[in-house]
């Protein structure tokens, strides 16, 4: 698998970032996510979901995983996602082979990301301004309903 340049990877990230601010206009928590095939075209989109469907797994990688249906392999795909990813979508991404994931910041929450790195998968921090922003606030305003996402 090729890397990925930084340009593709911004542009992405702007597929993410739309569903990011889709969560948070329905009321819930900013975090996007879409997954890219190998060659570029964008398999699946989703955002997280957990406050809207009250469904405590529906966290944005995994709605741009369903998204993007069932595959023979995930080899070679790309997730892009506003935040490091926890610990179920950083298993997410090594239970099904996912080749590389695209973060859009990691300062608001260090996830599994270095942890993914370990286990081979390619990681792009982009360290999005718009990213953090969009996350500082929300977490800022909202700190009982971001405790209760990541687990805390």
């Amino acid at each position: 698998m090729n890397p990925v340049d930084r340009t593709t990877a911004r542009s992405w990230l702007g597929t993410a970032l739309e569903e990011a601010r889709a969560g948070l206009a329905e009321g819930g928590i900013p975090i996007g996510a879409a997954l890219y095939g190998p060659d570029g075209t964008l398999l699946g989109r989703g955002h997280n979901r957990r406050v809207q469907d009250g469904d405590p797994s529906l966290h944005a990688e995994t709605a741009a995983f369903r998204a993007a249906g069932r595959r023979r392999s995930y080899r070679g795909t790309t997730m892009v996602t506003t935040l490091s990813p926890c610990w179920y979508c950083s298993g997410l991404v090594r239970q099904f082979g996912i080749s590389r994931v695209v973060v859009g910041e990691a300062a608001t929450f260090h996830g599994g990301h270095d942890w993914l790195a370990e286990h081979g998968v390619e990681i792009v921090l982009l360290d999005d301004p718009e990213c953090v922003a969009l996350m500082r606030d929300f977490v800022e305003k909202n700190p009982a309903l971001w405790n209760e996402d990541i687990g805390e």
